[in-house]
């Protein structure tokens, strides 16, 4: 598009003026959001203050701190910074309805069309950064042609390409030297100015339309989105802005510094079109009932929960979706808000799946001096998949062969996990291991389905299982005539086996290091059918032990 104009908001202090703006922590001086990266903490956003005290992005929290005693810091919570810029997303989509985000801490607006509503580029510049000023942000602004000369002006325009230090740099030579040298003012025959001057130097961060070669070549090839290796080697080479960058053959420098650095030449020019995908939506199910006078009764709760389920399911099946976990909020005429939360252990849209598990909770609900409306939002919703509809016939072979699982269950699993929690419901599911106490894995009954069925065991398994337990006898491998476990006396009636059982020679397990197991079904003549082994002894000893029992 030969009009396309797009204009970069970069928030260079995002995280730490999102917290400042919770008003927790406006008089703390100089303040700073630290990264934690593992081996070191690093400074990942600064207040105005810190920056004026010398520290900057990226720098070891132990050298920002030996610079600046008093700092403040608070580490950082990269979810809400994300949901933070998707905020500042919604609020320029006054501006523009094509919005793109570029994480962590810029947008992408394309304004082509726009502009002239808000009196022109330069009156809509100046309208976003009063506008953020008044909410306490800091941001800086560029408009090109391109995305990436816009991205390009908005970070670097105010700055001027950082002079490599070698063995020419003024600062290296000698006292009077350099003394002779800042007479000279060789940023006026040519060389790059101090970065002091090039701060405050007047440059405009708006790239006249055709214009956005000429706005950009004066920038440093970092603008360009390189890799910091690629800048210090074009650097050495004394190629340090874009325009000494677009005099050079592209065959040399795709061949030299990789295809990327060629792409994004192109990209910034407008040679090679880079697309902006728009800011989907999140999808948002909720609804709400407003009363026109307070309710208190358990009567008219029950009713206005009954109707706000069913409206919440006829936006779930419009989207194709399913609630997983519901919130209930009651908001009272005192200007409080009471909430209840509730789950289900599988995902749906049926009213009379979602009412029950939200009714067992209405005692929770304290009304105080009255209601005056409620609002039920799924908070979590999972994707159910349409049916097709069957002739009698079709149905009825299909349930001969695979019966269908009924609903009950899971509707059983979502009431009672309403009041002890559903991570406290769970199911067995068998396991690829032949060490009896591995055989099987407990998953939460809510997010997992019923095993299909069990493998069949060569021998007999008890369905009670405990850790060993020592059995007093006589040494030896032959089975005890005579035992004594949980101090009672036990005498053995009939034995079956042995079904050996080596332990796993790839793990250190602490419980097998008594090494080979010989298991026996024991029953005894005082009623007793119990799972014996003899363990061989390896790094433990060797001894009669006791894992279970038969029904």
């Amino acid at each position: 598009m030969p009009n396309r104009r797009i204009l970069s908001l970069w928030f260079p202090r995002l995280g730490a003026e999102r917290l400042l703006r919770q008003g927790r922590m406006r008089e703390v001086g100089p303040f700073a959001v630290v990264k934690d990266l593992g081996q070191m903490q690093v400074l990942s956003s600064l207040s105005q203050e810190a920056s004026a005290a010398g520290l900057y992005r990226d720098q070891p929290i132990r050298d920002a701190q030996a610079i600046c005693p008093n700092l403040v810091t608070r580490l950082q919570n990269e979810q809400a910074e994300a949901l933070f810029l998707r905020g500042l997303a919604r609020w320029s989509g006054k501006f523009t309805p094509w919005i793109s985000l570029e994480p962590p801490d810029s947008l992408l607006l394309d304004i082509t069309g726009c502009s002239h509503l808000f009196g022109g580029e330069e009156a809509l510049l100046e309208h976003i950064e009063s506008e953020t000023r008044d909410l306490g942000i800091s941001v800086q602004t560029g408009l090109a042609d391109t995305a990436g000369a816009a991205w390009a002006l908005a970070r670097y325009v105010a700055q001027s390409a950082t002079p490599l230090h070698s063995g020419d740099a003024i600062d290296q030579e000698a006292r009077a030297t350099r003394a002779r040298a800042v007479k000279r003012r060789h940023w006026e025959r040519g060389g790059a100015a101090p970065r002091h001057m090039a701060r405050g130097a007047s440059q405009n961060n708006i790239a006249a339309p055709g214009k956005t070669h000429s706005a950009i070549k004066s920038l440093p090839v970092a603008s360009l989105r390189l890799e910091a290796s690629i800048v210090d080697t074009l650097s050495r080479l004394g190629l340090r802005h874009i325009g000494d960058l677009t005099g050079q053959p592209r065959a040399a420098l795709a061949r030299r510094f990789g295809k990327t650095l060629v792409e994004h030449l192109d990209k910034a020019l407008g040679s090679q079109p880079e697309p902006i995908s728009p800011l989907k939506a999140i999808p948002h199910f909720g609804v709400r009932l407003s009363f026109p006078d307070p309710i208190g009764l358990r009567e008219d709760i029950c009713t206005a929960i009954e109707r706000l389920s069913q409206r919440l399911c006829t936006h779930l099946k419009d989207q194709g979706q399913g609630a997983r976990r519901l919130m209930l909020q009651c908001f009272h005429t005192e200007g409080t808000m009471s909430a209840i939360t509730a789950g289900l252990a599988k995902p749906s849209d049926n009213p009379e799946r979602l009412l029950p598990v939200l009714l067992i909770k209405v005692e929770e609900i304290e009304a105080g001096f009255g209601i005056d409306m409620m609002r039920l939002e799924a908070l979590e919703t999972e994707a159910i998949h349409a049916t097709q509809a069957k002739g009698q016939m079709a149905l009825n072979q299909e349930l001969r062969q695979t019966p269908e699982p009924s609903a009950a269950l899971d509707d059983l699993i979502g009431r009672i996990g309403g009041r002890i929690g559903l991570e406290q419901i769970t199911r067995y599911h068998p396991a690829d291991s032949h060490i009896p106490e591995k055989g099987f894995k407990i998953l939460a009954a809510a997010w997992s389905d019923p095993a299909p069925d069990w493998p069949k065991a060569a021998q007999k398994r008890p369905p009670l299982l405990w850790h060993p337990e020592i059995v007093h006898t006589e040494e030896g491998r032959r089975v005890p005539r005579e035992f004594k476990w949980r101090g009672r006396i036990l005498t053995t009636k009939h034995a079956q086996g042995p079904e050996r059982i080596a332990p796993e020679w790839w793990l250190d397990d602490p419980n097998w290091r008594s090494g080979v197991r010989d298991y026996w079904q024991v029953t005894c003549h005082e009623g007793d059918l119990l799972w014996l082994f003899y363990a061989h002894g390896a790094a433990l000893g060797a001894g009669w032990f006791c894992q279970g029992r038969f029904v």
